[in-house]
């Protein structure tokens, strides 16, 4: 394996680089190492760099309950029916309708 220098903002750091061919080979390995030493490694076809294999970064916890707090606007009465009550098919009585049919 060779050491590759990858220069960051900051400084120097030293990645591992490793062919493609010893990287399938040795996979599972090498992911297992990315794991424990959360030092990422370089994979490289003919010299090329391919690909590079890290840690996965860390999840920010998306807060769920509460989020929609006062993005919403409340316009009048949001617990009392929309219409009046006579209006509804439920409210009717139907003996009193089969009187007026009858009428």
């Amino acid at each position: 394996m060779v050491n590759m220098y990858v220069i960051l903002g900051l400084g120097v750091t030293l990645m591992e680089e490793i062919a493609i061919s010893k990287f399938k080979a040795t996979c599972l390995a090498v992911l297992e190492r990315v794991r424990k030493t959360g030092q990422p490694i370089l994979v490289t076809r003919f010299g090329q760099p391919i690909a590079k294999i890290g840690p996965p970064e860390t999840a920010k916890r998306v807060r769920r309950l509460g989020r929609g707090a006062g993005t919403m606007v409340i316009l009048g009465d949001i617990v009392g029916p929309i219409g009046d009550e006579s209006d509804w098919e439920a409210a009717q009585d139907p003996e009193t309708d089969e009187v007026k049919k009858a009428e």
